[in-house]
């Protein structure tokens, strides 16, 4: 029998990251930016307890998604799986035993079939990830300043997506930001705007799609309902259906049929 697969966001921003993802008896993390007693809290909202998971999965070093793994994983039992370059560039995960994966090569932990791929973005080696359960795929692609021919390819046969649409071109341009940083947000290695993000759907098309989650939205430079209408938009359906990873809650479970 296959294994249904299922996800939820512990919390998606600037200030920590963590997506659960389950199949069958396998429960991994993708990033770890919450500390183990917030760790703790948040996974008690999803009615998970820490001693049912299985392993960590790294996207990059950046603190917003490692920030908590080394002392997660330490505490927990957890295992720590990262790219060559993230294991290498990640300060916070030299406290913590790491098995260091090649970046365009699958693996599978128990139930879990788990596709890394690289993207562009402003660390040593990013990936982001498909899971799949034997017959569905849930993509999640955060943290990427540009949409390449490979990212395409991953995504394609997703059934679900968690999309990063981390902020409108027009609030970064006026807003507080120095010029500098705009550069580097908006730049290719940078971090995805909603257009940019609903272009990406257009290129996949919707027909397969059972979900799709808006995830790490600035907080001073987009808002929900301008990443739920740009997404709406590609995919012609009503702003509501689109779901939303915020900082404070995440998101709650969602299941692949």
């Amino acid at each position: 029998m296959l294994a249904v697969i299922r996800f939820a966001s512990l919390g998606s921003g600037s200030k920590g990251n963590a997506l659960l993802v389950e199949a069958g008896h396998t429960r991994v993390l993708l990033d770890c930016g919450f500390g183990p007693r917030e760790m703790t809290s948040r996974l008690q909202r999803l009615g998970v307890e820490p001693d049912s998971i299985d392993a960590i999965l790294i996207t990059h070093e950046h603190a917003d998604h490692v920030g908590g793994a080394a002392a997660c994983a330490n505490r927990f039992g957890w295992t720590l799986h990262a790219s060559h370059g993230t294991a290498g560039a990640a300060r916070q995960l030299a406290a913590a035993a790491v098995r260091r994966f090649d970046s365009h090569a699958g693996f599978s932990i128990g139930d879990l079939e788990i596709h890394p791929y690289p993207v562009p973005h402003d660390a040593r080696e990013p990936t982001q990830f498909v899971f799949s359960d034997g017959a569905r795929q849930l993509g999640v692609l955060t943290d990427a300043g540009a949409i390449t021919p490979h990212i395409v390819k991953m995504l394609a046969a997703c059934a679900a997506l968690v999309l990063e649409c981390n902020h409108d071109a027009g609030l970064l341009a006026r807003g507080r930001y120095p010029p500098q940083l705009k550069r580097r947000i908006a730049g290719e290695f940078g971090h995805l705007e909603n257009q940019a993000a609903a272009g990406l759907l257009r290129t996949l098309g919707g027909e397969r799609l059972q979900h799709v989650i808006a995830a790490h939205l600035s907080d001073e430079n987009n808002t929900p309902a301008l990443a739920r209408a740009a997404l709406a938009d590609a995919l012609g359906c009503a702003p509501d259906w689109i779901g939303v990873a915020d900082q404070a809650e995440g998101f709650g479970w969602r299941a692949l049929a």
